[in-house]
């Protein structure tokens, strides 16, 4: 490879590396734009859709709702899991008081959130699906109707 074509390469891949959101995505995990980006997707869906038909969908695993460690999950305001794009045997479960690994009710506040914000970001720890490891997450969250909408990544 001619240097000029090897020195490229390497100022493409320092470039990569050091932007916020890229490095995580070449390390294969999703961004905080591609978490926006999925819930808005979903909630457009649901919209369109009808709750039942797109809830499936995302608890299916739909590869339009998955991407890399990125998942989509509807609570209803209740905490009760209507859709589960990771484990569906959360699917009519309430956890409004489940708790991570620090004690952060992270389900009621989501749900709090969502009453009084309407759309968030919201850090707990949670078990990436990927590494099975606990990890730190954020999750992006847009209330709809009766229910937030979320994904979220791992840090």
């Amino acid at each position: 490879m001619p240097k000029f074509a090897a020195a490229i390469c390497l100022s493409v891949l320092f470039s990569a590396a050091t932007l916020p959101g890229v490095a995580s995505a070449a390390e294969g995990g999703a961004t905080r734009a591609d978490a926006e980006a999925m819930v808005k997707k979903g909630v457009a869906y649901i919209k369109s859709a009808g709750d039942a038909k797109a809830y499936g969908e995302i608890t299916a695993k739909s590869p339009q709702f998955i991407l890399h460690d990125l998942y989509l999950v509807v609570y209803k305001l209740d905490g009760t899991v209507a859709a589960h794009g990771a484990n569906p045997k959360m699917v009519g479960k309430n956890l409004i008081e489940l708790k991570d690994i620090d004690g952060k009710a992270f389900v009621k506040e989501r749900v709090e959130l969502a009453k009084s914000k309407g759309t968030f970001w919201q850090e707990y720890k949670f078990t990436n699906p990927e590494s099975k490891k606990i990890e730190p997450k954020v999750m992006y969250c847009e209330k709809l109707a009766d229910t937030v909408v979320c994904g979220g990544i791992y840090l």
